[in-house]
This record gives C-alpha cells, structure tokens and sequence, in this order.
C-alpha cells in the first residue's frame, strides 16, 4: 500500500473554482482500478488529499492521466505556493 498527502493552497479569490476542478480530479480517479482511497479535506483556502494505492504501477498510471496533468497545468495561476507532495508510510 502506497500512501500520498498532496497540499495545495489556493488563492482566496480562487477557492470556489479550485475546490469545483479538485471534485472532477476526485470523481475520475475514483474510477482507477488501482486507488484505494482518494479524499478531499479543506480548511479555508488550503485542500489536502490523502491517498491510498494499491501499489506503484497504479500510482504511475495515475499520474500520467490526462486529468491529473490538466489539473496541475491549469491550477498553477490559481495556487498560491507550489503544490506540496508528499509519500508516506504509516508508522503505527
């Protein structure tokens, strides 16, 4: 099992049309065969993903989809700060 935190903060005056770009990125990876658990967390301007897979040629197939790249080409004018990945391990 593959875990993966992604942060991302938008601008204030984008935070309605990042959160509604991050609910079609949610709702098509879903559909992969591979993602156990993909979910949207927010606070104010700041989204969290937590995401779960069921291994790494999952996790690459899904970050070549073309829904994924559109929305990182796209989110970039409307982002504050670069979006923060990380790959982690559960510990306990």
């Amino acid at each position: 099992m593959i875990s993966i935190t992604a942060i991302l903060k938008s601008k204030p005056e984008n935070t309605a049309q990042i959160k509604n770009m991050l609910n079609h990125l949610i709702t098509e990876t879903r559909k992969e065969e591979a993602c156990v658990r993909y979910d949207l967390h927010h606070s104010e301007n700041v989204f969290i993903i937590w995401e779960e897979w069921k291994d790494q040629p999952g996790l690459d197939i899904h970050n070549n989809q073309s829904y994924l790249l559109d929305f990182i080409k796209e989110s970039e004018t409307l982002i504050s700060s670069p979006i923060q990945v990380y790959k982690t391990a559960q510990i306990l």
